[in-house]
């Protein structure tokens, strides 16, 4: 079966940048979860108070490039974990995936 994720370039980029500030000796999982969570506070922050029309209209306002910046930062600092655990995002989504097929099955009509 062929890749889902296709994670190298974005792996190679994020510890190639990484090593250019000495980062390694801070990006320890309980610091790259406290950041993620801190990023997901951000995105959430800019759906909170909105109604369920506004936000699914939020890419065609002002707060675009904002959502943009805070979804970017979320798959970074998961990208980093990843990275720092160790683990094959691929195998993991592929695993999950048919996990969730059988616990989900399709509804027939």
């Amino acid at each position: 079966m062929s890749k889902l994720i296709d994670t190298a370039a974005l792996q190679a980029a994020l510890q190639e940048f990484a090593d250019q500030r000495d980062w390694d000796r801070f990006h320890n999982p309980r610091n790259l979860i406290l950041a993620l969570t801190g990023e997901v506070g951000e995105l959430a922050e800019i759906f909170q108070w909105i109604s369920d029309q506004d936000a699914e209209q939020i890419m065609l306002s002002d707060k675009a490039e904002h959502v943009r910046q805070e979804v970017s930062d979320v798959l970074l600092y998961l990208m980093r974990l990843v990275m720092v655990l160790d683990i094959d995002l691929d195998a993991a989504v592929k695993a999950k995936m048919a996990m969730n097929a059988i616990k989900y099955p399709p509804k027939h009509s």
